[in-house]
């Protein structure tokens, strides 16, 4: 008898995952270690920065009262009694109508309050004239303009990135507490399919869910074992779920989650006494999907369609690792866009529909990335954006707009809406 599957939307397919992440511990890693992972522990200024007043530009330190009343018709005389190159000190304090010739990013020294830059000068055998007044303070970067000695300047839960990076190598974090990145095991289930370097033969297809996965984890910078490929055959399907499962942090299998005869993994979450979270999501594609947890792990049941699992990964699986991680932006960012042609077909479902994003003089347009079945496979590779319609809508026209997920950003969102 043929199981009738009550659907659930999107927003509690995902809330129920995310309910359900485990976290793994933090670990302290070496800077050179630390991009891409998430930060355990916030990051707080341990002095101020700049460390001190200094230049912005190479020029000429002065003192801002020395240069009252310079004009075209009055240049006023500095004489230049000294250079200070990024690094270096001044010898002694500047007396009046007295200059140094500083570098960038060098000290201000003692008396000076403005900077000159040279293009403003006219320098001679002694030193310069000015033909413009300057004010106290004037091109100088002040002590703690950028931050403060104990200023919060990153949370927890934060993805570590370049700037990250320099942020840390700035107030000298030589290691950094992270969050302890979780082992994800795959699994592609299917009587039908072969390997990569496997020739064709009728009735079967090659394995592209299983290359994907991965590479949508190393995008992620994930660990992940691989377990090859299951024939539909449900004692050798839990056996080798079994051995994942003692072996990972998560599984992510692929097939076997529809209500077809040979489609095995709800009986094997039966047979291991998993709890099934739920087993249909009013989307398109990707319906199917399923997850369950067992002793804390989960387990991510995506359609054997190559969009659907594609889908399925980006919308449920991404957050739920980021997640794992305690990281606090875990979903897709997302943008409004102009739809660029007609997307007529009707949505019971919500419908995530592979697409391309461009910048244009008319604003952001998207266009669905071609062929659009759920066993398709050339959208996937020409998208690099993802666009939502609305359930309850009967399709949509050129110039109509919708909501995109960006596709490939190493920096997400809070909070998953639609």
């Amino acid at each position: 008898m043929v199981e009738i599957r009550k659907p659930i939307p999107v927003t509690e397919a995902i809330r129920q995952v995310m309910e359900h992440v485990t976290h793994l511990g933090t670990e302290i890693v070496p800077l050179e270690n630390a991009y891409g992972r998430i930060l355990a522990a916030p990051i707080i200024a341990k002095h101020d920065v700049p460390p001190f007043d200094r230049s912005p530009y190479d020029g000429f330190a002065i003192r801002a009262i020395d240069s009252a009343g310079a004009s075209g018709e009055n240049r006023m005389p500095f004489h230049v009694i000294g250079e200070i190159g990024a690094g270096l000190l001044g010898d002694k304090p500047i007396g009046e109508k007295e200059a140094y010739r500083i570098m960038t990013g060098a000290q201000i020294p003692k008396n000076a309050d403005a900077v000159v830059m040279f293009e403003q000068t006219v320098e001679n055998e002694n030193g310069f004239t000015l033909r413009k007044p300057f004010d106290a303070g004037e091109n100088i970067s002040v002590q703690g303009e950028d931050c403060k000695e104990g200023e919060l300047l990153i949370e927890a839960g934060t993805l570590i990135h370049p700037g990250t990076i320099a942020l840390l190598a700035t107030f000298g974090y030589a290691f950094v507490e992270v969050a302890i990145t979780p082992v994800v095991g795959i699994l592609s289930t299917g009587t039908e399919l072969l390997n990569v370097d496997d020739e064709l033969v009728p009735g079967k297809i090659r394995n592209s869910n299983g290359p994907m996965i991965r590479a949508q984890l190393d995008r992620m910078d994930i660990s992940y074992k691989s377990y090859g490929m299951a024939a539909d055959e449900l004692d050798m399907c839990t056996f080798v779920v079994e051995k994942a499962l003692a072996e990972t942090d998560m599984l992510i299998t692929t097939g076997g989650v529809s209500v077809g005869d040979y489609d095995y993994l709800p009986a094997i979450y039966e047979r291991l006494g998993a709890k099934i979270l739920f087993n249909k999501v009013a989307m398109r594609p990707g319906s199917v999907t399923t997850v369950a947890e067992l002793n804390g792990k989960l387990l991510f049941g995506l359609s054997g369609n190559p969009s659907a699992c594609f889908t399925g990964f980006e919308l449920f699986t991404r957050p739920a690792i980021l997640g794992m991680m305690g990281g606090t932006n875990p979903y897709m960012p997302r943008m409004k866009a102009i739809l660029g042609e007609d997307f007529k077909k009707p949505n019971p479902f919500t419908r995530f529909v592979r697409a391309s994003w461009e910048f244009t003089p008319t604003g952001v347009i998207a266009v669905p990335a071609g062929f659009n079945k759920s066993s398709a496979v050339s959208s996937i590779a020409r998208g690099n954006c993802i666009i939502v319609l609305p359930s309850g809508t009967r399709g949509f026209s050129t110039g109509d707009e919708v909501d995109i997920l960006l596709l490939g950003s190493e920096l997400g969102v809070s909070e998953w809406t639609l």
